[in-house]
């Protein structure tokens, strides 16, 4: 479970020390030693070898001691944990070393993608930005997702939505998987914007009232699914599945246009009979 005040520098600590834990001494060639393990995975003084620092300072990253490595050691860091790229950015971001997105928000392009959204009927469109707050959408994607029109403006986020909202307690057919991806986002999406207060008010809510979320939480994923595919249980059109598409516009990059489309035939129906109620 999260805490009120999110310390980057203690996560980076705590991320660190998952992953070193995590890793397989014997699938990466390391020699086995004499006495026997009496922790899982890598060693500090074998990260620090991979790494080429010192086992000092690898154990005062992990006491979250302040530290400000350098990219060229978190560079490093990563190919001794055998970080993916979505974990990788992780790292960097938590360490303040990320570099900035070309280009940069747009003003004034936020309404133009509102319009795109209306434009996409009859697919199910919305507008995301990084938080998983719903800035636009269509009349499609409202039907499709129960009980939206009650839904205070407030309260109009989709990680909110699929955690919180009584109508879409049973809505995804697999309701872990979607948490786990929507979780991975949302701490990607913290590291990279660690003074976004509001963000993390979100994540303290949600950890204090969901007991899924605190558990997936504490897992320390970290990633964003861009395509896949969704099983969902709709209390009007019943069992449909569909696959989804999310768009990252150039010029707001902050932003996420996600578009559903119905993954077979059956499933066109039923979305074509929902959506023209």
């Amino acid at each position: 479970m999260t805490s009120r005040t999110m310390d980057p520098a203690q996560e980076l600590a705590a991320f660190l020390r998952s992953r070193r834990e995590g890793l397989d001494p014997d699938r990466l060639g390391l020699p086995s030693p004499r006495r026997r393990r009496r922790t899982p995975g890598l060693r500090r003084e074998e990260v620090a070898e991979l790494a080429g620092v010192s086992t000092d300072y690898v154990v005062r990253l992990e006491q979250g001691r302040g530290l400000r490595p350098s990219a060229e050691v978190l560079a490093a860091l990563a190919r001794a944990l055998c970080l993916d790229p979505s974990e990788r950015d992780y790292l960097f971001d938590l360490a303040g070393r990320r570099r900035p997105a070309a280009g940069g928000p747009a003003a004034g392009a936020a309404p133009s993608l509102a319009r795109l959204v209306g434009d996409l009927s009859p697919l199910p469109a919305m507008l995301l930005d990084h938080r998983y707050d719903i800035l636009a959408w269509n009349p499609e994607m409202a039907r499709l997702l129960p009980g939206f029109e009650t839904v205070p403006p407030s309260r109009r986020n989709a990680m909110w939505l699929c955690l919180l909202h009584p109508a879409m307690r049973g809505f995804y057919a697999d309701r872990e998987q979607v948490l786990r991806d929507g979780i991975a986002h949302l701490r990607a999406a913290w590291a990279a914007h660690p003074k976004d207060r509001e963000l993390s008010g979100l994540i303290d809510e949600f950890a204090a009232q969901d007991e899924d979320f605190a558990r997936l939480w504490s897992e320390r994923e970290v990633g964003v699914n861009g395509r896949g595919r969704k099983a969902l249980r709709h209390p009007v059109a019943g069992a449909l599945t569909v696959d989804f598409e999310v768009l990252l516009p150039l010029q707001d990059p902050e932003l996420r246009l996600l578009v559903y489309r119905a993954a077979d035939e059956e499933s066109r129906a039923s979305l074509d009979r929902l959506c023209a109620r």
